[in-house]
């Protein structure tokens, strides 16, 4: 197993940078295994009416959140296994609002939808795994952006990240 190295400046596009920088130094996959385990004890002990929660009108329920952060990952994770095989195919991006729309996550159980991420998240760590740091560094184009590898693998933590840092602060507070 190779470590992820963070990507550098260039290996992804501006609007990312954010995420990439709220990854801690660390092993990638350690730290993307501690996130999937502190989200889903985040969320695990919330009711199906609880996670129907939005923290004003116009926000996304946590069910939808979650469903968010599971269609993200896929989509991030696709693309990186992409680029990383040497498929020089440009992807396409994606609206993430229309996914959460027609994800349909408020009428499904929490406990399927934390089974779900727990699974895609299974899957991203085993796609971790298997790069070797040639692969990590290849570059492709997605969104209309040169993105590497790793660039991809560091959005997926920091993307749910950022959204673990929302649900608890803005929907779980006491």
């Amino acid at each position: 197993m190779t470590t992820i190295a963070r990507p550098a400046a260039g290996e992804f596009a501006p609007f990312y940078s954010g995420y990439i920088a709220a990854v801690p130094d660390g092993d990638l996959v350690a730290i993307a295994e501690a996130q999937g385990r502190d989200l889903l004890d985040t969320l695990k002990g919330l009711s199906d009416e609880q996670a129907l929660h939005r923290y004003a009108p116009d926000k996304w329920t946590i069910k939808e959140v979650l469903g968010h952060i599971t269609d993200a990952e896929r989509i991030f994770t696709y693309r990186a296994l992409r680029i990383a095989r040497g498929d020089a195919t440009p992807l396409a991006s994606f609206d993430q609002d229309a996914y959460v729309q027609s994800g349909n996550a408020g009428r499904r159980t929490l406990r399927d939808l934390l089974d779900e991420f727990s699974a895609v998240r299974g899957a991203t760590l085993a796609l971790f795994r298997s790069l070797s740091a040639d692969e990590a560094a290849r570059l492709g184009t997605a969104s209309n952006a040169s993105v590497s590898a790793r660039g991809l693998c560091y959005i997926t933590v920091g993307h749910a990240g950022h959204h673990l840092r929302i649900l608890k602060e803005r929907y779980l507070q006491a």
